[in-house]
């Protein structure tokens, strides 16, 4: 028996057509009238050039020091930074990305223009600081998306302690093609090695200091739009995040304060976190933007007004000894082990409108 098909076929190529015409539209009209950009941040941990550099502590990371920190060990962990990010947009990496632990410059072009980054067309933006070990903040952006108007360090001195050498907190404000403009503060606050009570100072002090360039930027423009993006080393509900940054909690009932911390959303999720500490995982990494950048109905606002933590199953690996998966980072102590982080990346993305 042979049954035709033919009537069928025919309204159903006349529906996939009408189909395509319709996702056309959608995809030219948002083309016109509004984009998404992601903006990540990402604590590479220690990646450090294999070379000796005699102003710093970086013996440790060098061929002879006792990581044994060799150019095939570093030009690796270069091509695994570029994975994460690669990943985390599916294959189109994030617009904008903050990075800490990052030693010098060199470490930026061999990341932007010797990994497989180069195609994607990032610039840097770098300043050295007095890190007693070197180690300093960054920004990449893909310079066909975004901008950059202006940049400076803000560095940190301790009035309690002014022979400390910290690293500086990095502010660049960003232009989008839409027009609108994104003033970020890259942050890595200071450790708790040493013990946490004795290093809250340092971190209150990073805190008073990121705070600072925020109640700049609000007197100028009380509708500026801020991102505050970095390694804390603080978690949303310590002192140094809720007193001094004055960060809080998400609310729409909340029209007094001006910064929102979005990493509150994780609080109650178990296993959920960016860095894990023995057994208990945490948003030591974290988001926090201006009251314009996350209620605003004009322009940039972010999706779903909330954050994101990239955490991919080759990022993680089985914890044998708390339970469940920790991070996959380059070293396990003095063993070098080839991972990539001993935190996972966070991000938003946010939709920039043209007016």
């Amino acid at each position: 028996m042979v049954v035709s098909l033919s009537p069928n076929w025919n309204a159903m190529k006349k529906w996939m057509m009408l189909g395509l015409c319709l996702a056309i539209g959608v995809m030219a009209l948002r083309g016109q009238s509004d984009s998404l950009y992601k903006v990540a941040f990402y604590n590479v941990e220690n990646l450090f050039h294999p070379s000796n550099d005699s102003l710093t502590a970086d013996e440790a990371f060098t061929p002879t020091g006792s990581y044994h920190w060799s150019y095939a060990k570093y030009f690796r962990k270069i091509s695994n930074v570029a994975k994460v990010l690669i990943a985390m947009g599916r294959g189109h990496p994030p617009a904008v990305v903050g990075l800490a632990e990052i030693e010098c410059e060199q470490v930026l072009k061999d990341l932007c223009y010797r990994s497989p980054l180069r195609k994607f067309g990032y610039r840097y933006v770098h300043h050295d600081s007095p890190d007693r070990r070197g180690v300093d903040v960054a920004l990449l952006y893909r310079d066909s998306l975004v901008t950059v108007v202006r940049e400076r360090a803000l560095p940190v001195v301790f009035a309690f302690d002014p022979q400390a050498r910290t690293r500086d907190l990095l502010y660049v404000c960003l232009r989008f093609p839409e027009g609108d403009s994104l003033h970020i503060i890259v942050n890595h606050w200071t450790s708790r090695y040493g013990g946490y009570a004795a290093t809250v100072p340092k971190r209150n002090a990073c805190a008073d200091v990121a705070r600072a360039c925020v109640d700049s930027l609000l007197a100028t423009d009380p509708q500026a739009k801020i991102l505050l993006m970095g390694d804390f080393n603080d978690y949303p509900t310590d002192e140094s995040m809720e007193q001094h940054l004055r960060a809080r909690r998400y609310s729409p009932d909340n029209e007094r304060d001006t910064l929102f911390n979005l990493m509150y959303a994780f609080e109650k999720e178990p296993n959920k976190g960016s860095h894990k500490h023995e057994d208990f995982w945490g948003c030591l990494d974290q988001m926090v933007v201006s009251r314009a950048l996350l209620f605003g109905t004009n322009g940039m606002c972010i999706a779903g007004r909330e954050a994101h933590i990239f955490q991919d199953d080759f990022l993680l690996v089985p914890d044998e000894k708390y339970g469940g998966v920790k991070n996959f980072r380059t070293f396990l102590g003095p063993r070098y082990v080839g991972g990539f982080s001993d935190h996972l990346p966070v991000f938003i993305e946010f939709s920039s409108q043209k007016r």
